[in-house]
């Protein structure tokens, strides 16, 4: 007998818990502040897919987003499913980082307030001045050129390649992008670093100096949390199961 009806199904099982999970953290990253309007992205490679994505569509809030909401773009912008357009600015950041860097599963990019007032300073950045911060350590990148809006493929792939061999990405005087290789990893690290850049704006504001770990602590410490990515799952289930509670019909 064939198997090939039940690996249909249970393709399609994946990527509809993929929506119910994406749909999950932009409402969740709604609650936290972490969106601004209706602007800023989240994506997710659909799963079985090398070059489709799962985006949040233009014009809609991301209170409001449902799993059915959810549009799947191709690699040059196509719509493939869903009722809404793709917003220029995400395609073109998104899409290249997804195409250009395999273990970019996952791409999300926020304004959030205070990594984005990292991004607004002249100075070295993230500091290792919090036990939040050091899971970063040795992952992040710098772009220090602001460009004005991500247009075009040419303003996408110069972002890509500014990541380098970093998943988090600062973008002078813009916001963002942390990239991994699964959601629940992704939102966690996006979490984690909003709240390490917060400690951080917040011990500036006194006036007085950052207590920075050494490089040492710094390393052995960012290993240990590397060990600790069931927490990233767990999270993920934590968030879903308080919004089936609370408004089940994100997952519509």
């Amino acid at each position: 007998m064939s198997t090939e009806p039940a690996t249909e199904t249970s393709m399609d099982e994946a990527v509809r818990q993929a929506r119910i999970d994406l749909a999950a953290t932009l409402r969740w990253a709604d609650r936290l502040g972490l969106s601004e309007g209706i602007c800023n992205h989240f994506s997710l490679l659909v799963p079985g897919q090398t070059d489709q994505f799962l985006l949040n569509p233009q014009g809609l809030h991301w209170s409001e987003i449902r799993a059915s909401d959810l549009i799947i773009v191709d690699a040059a912008g196509n719509l493939l499913e869903g009722n809404h357009p793709a917003e220029p600015t995400a395609f073109f950041i998104h899409s290249r980082i997804h195409l250009g860097i395999p273990t970019a599963r996952c791409v999300l990019h926020v304004h959030a307030p205070y990594t984005t007032a990292l991004c607004c300073v002249d100075g070295p950045g993230l500091q290792w001045c919090s036990q939040n911060s050091l899971r970063y350590y040795g992952r992040v990148a710098y772009d220090g050129d602001y460009n004005g809006m991500a247009l075009d493929n040419s303003e996408g792939d110069r972002i890509c390649s500014q990541m380098g061999d970093a998943d988090i990405l600062f973008l002078a005087a813009h916001g963002v992008v942390v990239t991994s290789q699964t959601l629940a990893w992704a939102f966690d690290d996006l979490y984690y670093l909003e709240r390490a850049a917060m400690n951080q704006v917040l011990a500036m504001s006194t006036g007085q100096p950052l207590k920075v770990i050494p490089d040492e602590i710094c390393r052995a410490t960012a290993a240990q949390i590397k060990t600790e990515r069931q927490q990233s799952d767990l999270h993920l289930d934590a968030i879903r199961r308080i919004l089936m509670k609370e408004c089940p019909e994100f997952a519509d």
